[in-house]
């Protein structure tokens, strides 16, 4: 079978209408460092369906699992255990099928779902309002800054150094676009948060203040302050939740006075799947719906005095004027929503808290043992399932090293801030309920040989 169907013929008549010399004219925007120069090593041109599937399953058993070994990544990405109902129900015919209501009349089931959603994600996040979902999280933090801009009529984004790096990196290419100033400080192995300087650097330019909760480092702050900050400046506050599980626990950022808090919903019903699809999560207070991206789903009565669903809000570029356009997201994620969606069903609001509790006990623990590995210091005590240490050696180096013999670290700080080495001795180590006293035992000895 052919999966590219079209002739050299076909591809020359399309490059011709477009104005294109070539196929890779089409990818001049993407930075030459980022292209392949060359064909992909291992793969042959042609092979027969049979020879491929051998040589993909070759290639799959070099990956070490998630569940074969004791696993302490995060960073924005967690593993929770994910019931098996979860994964039944989304591969119904009736939800896995349904792409996106195009016709939301007769989509009925579809935006009850995306309904109760955003309902569970607005209380969740403590804010008046949630849409039907984003892409993922890095793309609702960049939405979250355009809104802002939109609101207050400014262009000058503060972003706190405890953002995750991806979310700063998507920010700045979409900056790119609209000329929005982003101001970002390098990070610090500090115990708190930068709250205070992110305070100091709000002035009457001010757009928004973005601020991670928990943030890159896992240290937890009382945004209350900031928000009371940013608006006697006039500037709005933007929350970033990477691991919604720890709102189980915290209290949400829009009871602390955030306008727009969004996140990351994977931690919910979304299992890792090597880094995607995701789950975007947006909410707003209620006087700034007007200007949210995405989607939202109401509720109504039909003429027969029955209750119904419809879209409530649509203003993304395929429906109204391009100009007039809050964003140019062109669906939701809709599978992952209903998977978040029924993961929080099955959960409850007390077994959502007992979740929380499990995995910070846990981490807790795990933090107390690894600190009284000679040669590693706990950088923050207060932290949710997630907390960072300082080795006495690279930490990309002792992952590397442990990553070898079977164990599963944490992410090094000199991995996701490469620029910056004054950091390059940081592990963010994660602990959720998948892990056991014995992992833990396991990530503290293998730690103990590394740095003896």
């Amino acid at each position: 079978m052919r999966y590219l169907p079209l002739t050299d013929t076909d591809r020359q008549q399309m490059l011709s209408v477009i104005g294109a010399a070539s196929i890779d004219d089409l990818f001049v925007d993407v930075p030459a460092e980022a292209r392949l120069s060359a064909k992909i090593a291992g793969l042959p041109d042609h092979a027969s369906e049979l020879a491929v599937e051998r040589h993909m399953s070759k290639l799959a058993r070099q990956n070490l699992s998630a569940g074969e070994a004791p696993f302490f990544l995060g960073a924005g990405a967690y593993k929770h255990h994910v019931p098996a109902s979860v994964d039944h129900l989304i591969q119904r015919g009736e939800f896995l099928t349904a792409y996106t209501p195009y016709q939301p009349e007769i989509a009925q089931g579809t935006l009850q779902v995306l309904f109760e959603f955003q309902t569970q994600v607005a209380r969740l996040l403590g804010c008046d309002v949630a849409n039907a979902s984003m892409y993922d999280g890095s793309t609702a933090c960049w939405e979250a800054i355009g809104m802002a801009r939109r609101i207050t009529k400014r262009s000058k984004a503060i972003l706190s150094s405890g953002l995750h790096p991806h979310y700063v990196s998507v920010a700045n290419t979409m900056a790119k676009f609209t000329g929005d100033q982003l101001v970002h400080d390098a990070p610090t192995l500090s115990a708190d948060a930068d709250i205070e300087a992110l305070i100091a650097g709000i002035d009457k330019d001010t757009s928004c203040v973005v601020v991670q909760y928990p943030d890159i480092l896992g240290r937890i702050a009382d945004l209350t302050p900031l928000a009371e900050a940013a608006h006697a400046a006039g500037a709005l506050l933007v929350a970033v939740v990477t691991e919604p599980v720890a709102l189980g626990a915290l209290i949400p950022p829009g009871e602390m006075g955030a306008d727009i808090v969004v996140g990351e919903g994977q931690s919910i019903g979304v299992g890792l799947q090597f880094g995607g699809p995701y789950l975007g999560l947006f909410a707003c207070k209620q006087k700034y719906v007007r200007q949210m991206p995405g989607r939202l789903c109401g509720e109504t009565v039909d003429a027969a005095g029955k209750r119904g669903f419809v879209l409530t809000l649509s203003t993304r570029e395929q429906h109204i004027r391009r100009e007039k356009a809050t964003s140019n997201i062109c669906t939701n994620s809709g599978l992952c929503a209903l998977a978040f969606s029924i993961h929080m069903t099955l959960l409850g609001e007390k077994g959502l808290r007992e979740l929380a509790a499990l995995n910070h006990g846990l981490a807790v623990q795990a933090a107390d043992r690894l600190a009284r590995v000679p040669g590693v210091t706990l950088l923050n005590d207060s932290f949710f399932n997630e907390f960072t240490l300082v080795l006495t050696k690279d930490a990309r180096e002792v992952v590397r090293s442990l990553a070898d013999k079977g164990v599963l670290a944490g992410v090094s700080l000199g991995r996701l801030f490469p620029q910056h080495t004054s950091v390059g001795n940081g592990l963010v180590v994660a602990v959720t309920e998948t892990v056991t006293a014995e992992d833990i035992e396991t990530l503290a000895q293998a730690l103990e040989e590394e740095l003896a």
